[in-house]
């Protein structure tokens, strides 16, 4: 038999060099290169990974929302709080998204909710390491993704599902796709970093255009093309962030009212409203409503030194100044390359993000969360890495390069403790042991740096590993930080990592990451069994118990549902109260109505059915209306409601109306708790 001829264009298939070759990477690359990519790749899954369901299901809002988007194609589309879309969230739609498939295919658990975060963050410093690389070689890069894997603030949201973790990813994909369409003017590449700006942007809204700025200087700057084709991208792009970013708002505007949940965090039910409100214009100058105020209550007072102060350092204060101090010495020493240079390029786009976002965020009057500081981390490492690579190198050049090296380690580790004291009781001595370490490696370089020794081959390794030592240092603090946050339960709409030092609304972890629930309720034990099933697509599956991550199907007491810090308050009142409601349901749309989201997630979480969250996260939108009210309770798709409690207390404001009519109309009932029920069956 004749042998058929393999095809010239096809190359022979050898399993173990392509093995070979993915660890090592390109033929031009150090071998080390790739293990160490893997290495801080695996760093990032244990961190990011490990002990996830700790939290439980973390902040309940956006879980909630997940299991809507799960039980509801409609739902996962506006990014409802519950499946039968009485409101949204008061964010867009795509991380919801993405959790509500997660909880689709594998069922609600806290795993389902929260593994997609986690996995954003492992991509996230993939993907900072490549753009590093680009710009400033495989050391910086290494140095890059190890200072993303250990900021606070990156452990903690990526371990929560709150929307900034795929915020973050989206932004630094633009980032390396940017730097892609620097080295031929590529408008295709300029195109994908514009489009995930855009989905940045449908993840948080208003935050995600920070960049922007920096972008617009970076290519109209450094891309290798004409002045004219510049101009012609600049364009392309903004037209591109505009359509990816606008959408799912056009969609929603054009929608008439009776077919669209209500917007929440929204006046008028509007995403435009929310968008240049309370997500928009009211976080930055303050205001009236949910989105204004002062922002002090959550992040301190406004000012330069915001992002260091009590409220804040924690998330990400460690390595601001050694990332600044790195931007200058890297421009200093490009002040005369050439435009086109791709180092320059990678200074100008992570010192623009890192300045533009750090101005935003230090200088916003209304609400901003310390978390939001997670956006900064991409360009504070990318800043730190190249900083210390370029200052490593100028060792080359001039022998006290390699003493400066030291002396930054050195400065950085003596501020890593200083911010440690904020802490006493956490890691007592921790600081001290890595300002002795920094000064060793201070000394050592010293000594390997004289001009007489420096060249040998013997005395540059013992450099080399000096100068490794000196970065230890350096993480030393914050990767404490983060280590005590991936053992540490979060919940509510606030939370800090690391050990915390302030409490209340926008304090540590004694307060923030301690939610609310129906209040007034004592302790107890939960029955065996469980709680019903939420049908097709709820916890449990029909007929079944709640599925892991909800109430415990098996009889033991409890001291609240997990992961929300308190949730329900997890006793057999809160057993009673959520037993009553499903056998009671009937036809009715909504299991219940309660004051806020923060009231109704757990119930939703625990049943798995429609709560209808009355006046949205803080229980202050507009919605429903009274005679909205009416004609829900009228209609049959709505008899009970739950008055009290609510953030803030009760329905308050423009909406106390509505408690008025359902004390003054409706029932009272007596089903074995403490919460204020009341049937309005027949009311209206």
């Amino acid at each position: 038999m004749t042998a058929i001829a393999r095809p010239a264009f096809m190359p022979r298939l050898r399993p173990i060099e392509g093995l070979r070759a993915l660890i090592r990477g390109n033929a031009d690359e150090a071998t080390w290169v790739r293990p160490a990519l893997a290495g801080v790749l695996a760093l990032a899954a244990v961190l990011y990974i490990w002990n996830l369901t700790v939290s439980g299901y973390a902040n309940t809002y956006y879980s909630a929302a997940a299991l809507a988007g799960s039980q509801s194609w409609s739902a996962w589309f506006f990014g409802s709080f519950d499946a039968s879309n009485f409101i949204t969230v008061d964010k867009p739609p795509l991380s919801t998204m993405v959790m509500g498939l997660s909880v689709r295919l594998f069922g609600l658990s806290s795993w389902s909710v929260l593994l997609p975060e986690a996995l954003a963050g492992v991509a996230t410093v993939g993907v900072l390491f490549v753009a590093v690389k680009r710009s400033f070689g495989p050391a910086a890069a290494t140095i890059a993704a190890v200072v993303m894997v250990l900021t606070p603030a990156a452990v903690m949201i990526f371990r929560f599902n709150n929307p900034d973790a795929l915020l973050t990813l989206l932004l630094v994909v633009s980032a390396w796709a940017l730097l892609r369409s620097l080295e031929n003017g590529s408008y295709r590449w300029l195109a994908v970093a514009a489009a995930c700006v855009g989905l940045a942007f449908l993840t948080k809204y208003l935050q995600a255009y920070l960049v922007l700025p920096g972008y617009v200087l970076v290519f109209g700057f450094s891309a290798n093309t004409s002045l004219r084709r510049r101009i012609v991208g600049l364009v392309v792009a903004l037209a591109t962030v505009l359509v990816t970013s606008g959408w799912w708002v056009a969609i929603v505007e054009l929608l008439p009212a009776g077919s669209k949940p209500f917007i929440g965090g929204s006046t008028t039910g509007s995403a435009l409203d929310l968008i240049f409100g309370y997500d928009g214009l009211g976080r930055i100058f303050g205001g009236s409503g949910p989105g204004g105020g002062v922002g002090g209550g959550f992040s301190g007072e406004v000012g330069p030194l915001r992002l260091f102060n009590d409220q804040m350092f924690g998330e990400i204060a460690w390595f601001i100044p050694l990332a600044l101090i790195g931007l200058v010495i890297g421009l200093g020493r490009r002040r005369w390359a050439k435009r086109t240079d791709l180092a320059l390029a990678g200074y100008l786009l992570w010192g623009s993000w890192l300045i533009v976002t750090a101005i935003v965020f230090s200088y916003m009057s209304g609400v901003i969360h310390s978390y939001y500081a997670v956006a900064l981390a991409p360009a504070i490492a990318a800043l730190v890495g190249a900083g210390l690579v370029d200052l490593w190198r100028a060792r080359l050049r001039i022998w006290i390069g390699g003493i400066a090296v030291g002396l930054v380690c050195l400065g950085s580790a003596g501020f890593g403790a200083t911010l440690l004291d904020r802490t006493p009781s956490f890691d007592p001595g921790l600081g001290s042991v890595a300002i002795v370490l920094a000064a060793l490696a201070l000394l050592a370089l010293v000594a390997t740096s004289l001009p007489r020794i420096a060249e040998r081959p013997e005395i540059k390794k013992i450099a080399l590993a000096a100068a490794g030592l000196g970065i230890c240092a350096t993480l030393l603090a914050p990767a404490a930080y983060a280590l005590a946050t991936t053992g540490t339960a979060y919940g509510g709409g606030d939370p800090h990592p690391g050990p915390g030092t302030t409490s209340g609304l926008g304090g540590g972890n004694a307060g923030a990451n301690a939610g609310g629930g129906l209040p007034g309720l004592g302790t107890g034990t939960l029955p065996a069994g469980g709680l019903p099933g939420g049908g097709p697509g709820g916890p449990g599956g029909p007929g079944g118990g709640i599925a892991p991550g909800g109430l415990p199907t098996t009889g033991q007491t409890t001291t609240g549902l997990p992961g929300d810090g308190g949730g329900l308050g997890g006793n057999s009142s809160d057993t009673a109260l959520l037993n009553y409601l499903i056998a009671n349901r009937g036809s009715a749309t909504w299991i219940v109505a309660a004051n806020s989201a923060q009231e109704a997630g757990s119930i939703e979480l625990a049943t798995g059915l429609p709560v209808m969250a009355m006046g949205g996260f803080t229980g202050s939108d507009p919605a429903p209306t009274l005679d909205q009210l009416k004609s829900y309770v009228a209609s049959g798709k709505l008899r009970f409601v739950l008055v009290g409690g609510g953030m803030g207390g009760g329905l308050g404001g423009t909406t106390s109306d509505r408690a008025t009519w359902v004390t003054s109309t409706c029932k009272a009932v007596s089903y074995g708790g403490s919460a204020s029920l009341y049937d309005c069956a027949g009311a209206a």
